[in-house]
């Protein structure tokens, strides 16, 4: 099992950067394959990125590809995503995700994060 806590969001305008972290406790993170999510007010949870255990992989959502990076530090068990030339319709609540096996992390992780709050002005 692990536990997801990110943390990095905040308020920006458009066409700033923004690094999220995501920690995750316990010994097993190199493991998992990592995602990121989003959730924008009145909108279902999308997909934005993935990146698999040892970090050679990944993989990311049209929306954000060219802007967004997902990357990870297996020696700290943290995972990031730097969000560069960010647009108003960036604005979400970020949530990070897990689950054992690559293919599955961008569709049904296993484990969620809080989240953490994204908002992007004009």
């Amino acid at each position: 099992q692990v536990q997801l806590v990110e943390s990095g969001g905040g308020l920006v305008q458009a066409g700033d950067s923004l690094r999220l972290s995501c920690a995750a406790s316990g010994r097993t993170f190199s493991s998992y394959a990592m995602g990121w999510f989003r959730q924008a007010p009145g909108k279902e949870r999308e997909f934005v990125a993935a990146i698999s255990n040892g970090g050679l992989r990944t993989y990311y959502a049209d929306s954000v590809k060219g802007r967004f990076t997902i990357s990870r530090d297996n020696a700290k068990n943290t995972v990031y995503l730097q969000m560069n030339s960010l647009k108003p319709e960036d604005t979400a609540i970020y949530y990070c995700a897990a689950h054992y096996q690559y293919v599955y992390v961008r569709s049904k992780p296993d484990y969620w994060g809080q989240g953490t709050q994204v908002t992007v002005s004009s």
